[in-house]
């Protein structure tokens, strides 16, 4: 089958301490280091005997690309025939050299510029590295007032072709005006302004989207916290089949992406773990979008 797996091992630990950030993060000790690398290689290990067509996308509490054996893990497995895509968000702060041993036809990266953690021009250049490089990657930044002009700057300094996306902040209210400033940036940003209703939608997730931690235990996404099996026992594969939301709203990225009652998987075809929209010309801008105000998020 084709399966996307969504993989979140116990790293908690961030070089960064962006203070919008929503995960609660930790200083790794020495074992939880270990532990998360032993974690990583037994899901490596899976994913490379696996008889499925696989998409991995690697969505860590921390920064993952500061460890080597994420590095690794993700060139290895991008050179495996059954893998159509690998990819990692990342905050870039890592060097780009590992690169070289990846297959750029594969490997991707979903990159986040946090103004205040690190300078401009370091993000730019690192940038311009993965260009230079082949590497398909996206950029986005977190839609604050304080960073709408280090955005604008960034957009007019990226290659054409490189997709800044805008994610809406947590608990952040958009005025009209406020969002056609960030809109005009990423004009798929109204599908971030408001979570959406998702109750009793059909969702692709539970079916051939899975996520994953990092005993193995397999849910149908981050954020819907029931059990469908463990992943090295095979016994999720009897719970696989077409499922309806569970929760109120769905208010996040990689989430959302995934309901069938949203046209994403047409517009990031071919681009859906690494959120690269399809349109050589950049996406295409949002006609409709069902909203739920923020106020009502639901939290499971």
């Amino acid at each position: 089958m084709d399966l996307t797996v969504l993989y979140r091992g116990p790293l908690a630990s961030c070089d960064y301490d962006c203070p919008y950030c929503p995960f609660a993060k930790r200083r790794d000790s020495t074992a939880q280091l270990r532990a998360d690398r032993a974690a990583l290689e037994r899901f490596a290990r899976w994913a490379a005997d696996s008889d499925d067509q696989l998409s991995l996308l690697f969505t860590p509490w921390g920064e993952g690309l500061v460890r080597s054996w994420y590095r690794r893990t993700l060139a290895e497995l991008s050179h495996l025939p059954h893998i159509r895509r690998v990819a990692i968000q990342t905050n870039l702060s890592c060097r780009t050299d590992w690169l070289a041993d990846a297959d750029p036809e594969t490997l991707a990266l979903w990159c986040t510029y946090h103004p205040g953690q690190t300078p401009y021009d370091r993000f730019l250049a690192k940038c311009s590295d993965l260009a230079d490089r082949g590497i398909r990657f996206s950029v986005g930044v977190v839609g604050l007032p304080e960073h709408l002009e280090a955005a604008r700057r960034l957009r007019a300094a990226l290659p054409e072709h490189v997709y800044l996306w805008i994610n809406a902040a947590e608990g952040h209210t958009y005025g009209d005006a406020e969002a056609d400033d960030w809109t005009a940036l990423d004009p798929l940003f109204p599908y971030s302004r408001h979570p959406h209703a998702s109750a009793g939608l059909p969702c692709r997730t539970g079916e051939s989207v899975i996520s994953v931690d990092g005993d193995g235990t397999v849910r149908r996404c981050h954020f819907v916290r029931a059990e469908l099996g463990n992943l090295y026992d095979d016994s999720y594969r009897a719970a696989l089949r077409p499922r309806s939301c569970p929760l109120a709203v769905c208010d996040c990225h990689i989430g959302y992406v995934h309901l069938e009652t949203l046209p994403l998987y047409d517009v990031f075809a071919g681009g859906v773990l690494e959120r690269i929209p399809a349109h050589p010309g950049g996406p295409q801008p949002v006609q409709a979008v069902t909203i739920t105000p923020r106020s009502s998020r639901l939290v499971t």
